[in-house]
């Protein structure tokens, strides 16, 4: 098959996602894309520009992925003329409804915070079949749709959320983990790494994470850490006060374009602790587990799902002040967790060479059925 890719906000890891599968898949995979940077104007406008790009292919796909930055209806509308028989499948990397806003933005004061979710339900009925990228996500979005329908003054549109439900379903965020294979393993400080690999972004819940270090810190622990993901240009201000406090810590601050480097310091972190508020899927600590950190997580968003049942005691967490007491007994003996099973074989079923094949089956079934 032919298959169109369309990504109003190709960047990041929305971009490495469209890239990866393109290479992975048996079928021929091309991407219809703007520029990753203004993600309200993209969901707003992004899908004018992307018909009239639409309009000037030479050949029509045989069907159409859409992502959640779209706005699908808009778009489907705009090219009736040329799309009007092409399935179509949308895929949920995030949504809109159930994503925390940054308490510096100023939609929601100015109530300006509904037409985005609404936009992913709209997409979302508009398409024949919806993907999310993990059982967490499908649930938390159809989960919380009736009561935001329910805001408006009539016309619902409630009907609609059986079919839904029917017509949704989990198709894993594929991964290049092989790619984070290295030939030679780092050797391993005496001390304790502790790693960060997320972005720079509030909902990632940076002050909980370096709160934590500066008591080991204070408390005289010793451990090293590493530092990475993408930082924006308005970082929380926790990172600067960090850099500074933890500097006799530091082994490493700051993005690593380059993947080896990445995936060696990956590699020599011991110690993965995640304070996140919200994760829809949760790539950077998928990686990380599979590069053998020992993971402590939140017991709530998808973070269960990447861990075997029977040892998600062992490392999920409930509250803050649990997850300092578990921080801080893996820090003292770092000699177990050394020692400790590890999950890279649970979470290889995120890698490409084993997805590829169930994208591509998927969205021909989207193809054959509609």
């Amino acid at each position: 098959m032919n298959i169109l890719v369309i990504e109003p906000f190709y960047a990041g890891s929305h971009q490495r996602w469209a890239e990866e599968y393109q290479r992975a898949s048996t079928h021929t995979v091309q991407c219809l894309k703007l520029r990753g940077r203004h993600w309200k104007w993209r969901m707003q406008g992004g899908a004018l520009a992307l018909a009239e790009r639409f309009e000037k292919l030479p050949q029509l796909p045989d069907v159409l992925l859409a992502t959640d930055m779209l706005h699908l209806p808009a778009f489907l509308g705009l090219t009736r003329h040329r799309a009007s028989r092409l399935p179509v499948a949308l895929y949920f990397h995030e949504n809109q409804l159930t994503y925390p806003w940054s308490p510096e933005d100023r939609d929601p004061q100015l109530g300006r915070d509904r037409q985005y979710a609404y936009i992913n339900f709209l997409s979302a009925v508009a398409a024949d079949r919806v993907f999310f990228n993990s059982a967490y996500h499908r649930s938390s979005f159809l989960n919380a749709l009736p009561d935001f329908l329910r805001r408006f003054p009539d016309q619902k549109g409630l009907q609609h959320l059986a079919g839904l439900q029917d017509k949704s379903a989990v198709l894993p965020l594929g991964l290049d983990l092989k790619a984070l294979d290295l030939p030679q393993l780092p050797a391993k400080p005496e001390a304790p790494v502790i790693l960060w690999n997320h972005r720079w972004e509030y909902d990632k819940n940076p002050k909980a994470f370096f709160r934590a270090l500066f008591r080991l810190q204070e408390e005289g622990l010793d451990f090293r850490l590493v530092v990475l993901g993408e930082a924006y240009q308005y970082a929380p201000p926790v990172f600067a006060e960090a850099r500074k406090r933890l500097a006799p810590q530091l082994l490493h601050w700051g993005y690593a374009a380059d993947r080896k480097e990445y995936a060696r310091w990956l590699w020599l972190a011991d110690i993965l602790p995640v304070t996140a508020v919200q994760d829809f899927f949760g790539g950077s600590v998928v990686e990380a587990i599979y590069c053998n950190c020992y993971p402590l997580l939140p017991g709530r968003l998808a973070y269960p799902e990447h861990l075997p049942a029977g040892v998600r005691a062992e490392h999920l967490y409930q509250d803050e002040e649990g997850f300092y007491q578990k921080l801080r007994t893996l820090v003292q003996q770092i000699g177990r967790v050394r020692a400790s099973a590890h999950y890279q074989h649970f979470v290889s079923r995120y890698d490409w060479s084993i997805l590829a094949e169930s994208y591509d089956k998927q969205l021909a079934g989207v193809s054959i059925n509609t």
